[in-house]
């Protein structure tokens, strides 16, 4: 006798084992989730076998751990060829009884830290808590500063009261040879920021910051990587907007090149975010600095496009969400920039970089070039420090050549 799941899942006999109650509602959350019929009536599949199995092997519903699906699956690949995905099927259904409360929550031991790491993390509560900095650059700070810490103190006791400037001199100087410039300058402004803390916990007396040494910038060298304006064109005519990913990637294009907003500013974009009454849209920024932008009419259109005509259905806020299950909005801002890469590798477009931040450097070069100040720039790009739009200086040669002063000996 045939069994009906949902009205779309058909198996041959009805589910056993103490599973059996939860096997429709965890074929409807893989539906909800955006899975394909074929791969949930594969994992409905392998959860009434798993089901079965539990029950041949007694164990009840309340004793239901990882260890038994590694079992599971280890007892099944001595009789059926193994399918790449079974692991992560079985993980998904461990997770939807987790979630249910089916089934309790696996209890992990933390994981004993070194007193470097220990350190370290007290700094990273103190950037996120006291400083509010953003998450990317807690990231990039903290693990620098633990392999100073590492450095200085080995596996031992971490006495911050025992530093002294050599030991901070010593490690730039061990460490920024081995270095890009920009990984460099960015070690020396988290050991500034570090050493600061450590006067703010009242554990070092005096200004070890100041002893940091100064990483050699030659006043800015290199020039803002900017992709083209008509290789920005191109790279929009390109996108194939007649599907649902098509429509989602060009709205995200032409975010980047409009309003120059951060692969962040996008990837975590909330619908609650975007008001079409006054036609602006509201972007956190470092710091979680909310700023209004007004919304342009290609930008705006492009977006209600992919939200009426390709974004899947789903009770996630987030504007741009995965095209594929499981349905969610990115991780992180890592998947902009993914995008980004594989529309310039199949437009075939030869752009300076590879990344997201390259519109940001277009959209400056083009205000520039029509006579727009430095301080209006800073403005649109939500510079809170003056001297980071200063690198667009560079760009503007003309301008630079009238303020050269003429050559002593003359023109020969």
């Amino acid at each position: 006798m045939r069994f009906v799941i949902n009205d779309q899942i058909v198996l041959l006999r009805a589910p056993d084992g103490p599973l059996a109650t939860y096997i429709g509602a965890f074929a409807e959350s893989l539906s909800v989730q955006g899975y394909a019929s074929y791969s949930i009536h594969r994992q409905v599949l392998l959860a009434t076998s798993f089901s079965c199995w539990l029950k041949k092997t007694g164990v009840p519903l309340c004793r239901i751990g990882s260890n038994n699906h590694s079992q599971y699956l280890r007892y099944r690949a001595r009789r059926l060829r193994p399918i790449a995905g079974d692991t992560a099927a079985l993980r998904h259904l461990i997770d939807f009884l987790r979630s249910e409360g089916a089934i309790a929550a696996e209890k992990v031991s933390p994981p004993q830290l070194t007193p470097a790491e220990r350190c370290a993390q007290a700094y990273e509560q103190y950037l996120a808590g006291a400083r509010a900095l953003t998450k990317a650059t807690i990231l990039s700070y903290v693990p620098l500063i633990h392999g100073f810490l590492k450095d200085r103190f080995g596996d031992g006791s971490v006495k911050l009261s025992r530093l002294r400037a050599s030991d901070v001199v010593g490690f730039v100087q061990r460490q920024v040879p081995q270095l890009h410039l920009k990984r460099a300058k960015l070690l020396t402004t988290a050991l500034r920021s570090f050493l600061r803390y450590t006067c703010y916990c009242g554990e070092v007396t005096l200004d070890l910051a100041a002893a940091v040494p100064i990483v050699a910038n030659w006043s800015m060298p290199s020039i803002p990587r900017a992709i083209g304006s008509n290789q920005i064109r191109q790279l929009l005519a390109s996108i194939d907007r007649s599907t649902a990913t098509g429509r989602r990637d060009y709205a995200i294009l032409i975010l980047l090149a409009r309003l120059g907003l951060r692969s962040s500013e996008v990837a975590f974009l909330e619908l609650d975010n975007i008001d079409w009454g006054v036609s602006q849209i509201s972007v956190q920024g470092k710091r979680g600095q909310r700023t209004a932008l007004p919304l342009p009419t290609d930008v705006g259109k492009a977006i209600a496009e992919y939200l009426q005509h390709g974004r899947p259905r789903s009770t996630s806020r987030r504007v741009f969400l995965r095209g594929k299950a499981p349905i969610r909005g990115f991780l992180s801002p890592c998947a902009v920039g993914s995008i980004v890469r594989h529309a310039l590798q199949r437009a075939g477009i030869q752009a300076p970089t590879t990344g997201a931040h390259q519109f940001r450097h277009a959209l400056a070069t083009q205000m520039l070039s029509r006579g727009a100040s430095l301080a209006e720039i800073g403005e649109v790009l939500r510079h809170r420090n003056p001297q980071t739009t200063m690198i667009y200086a560079k760009v503007d040669l003309k301008t630079l050549r009238t303020l050269a002063l003429p050559w002593p000996g003359g023109v020969r």
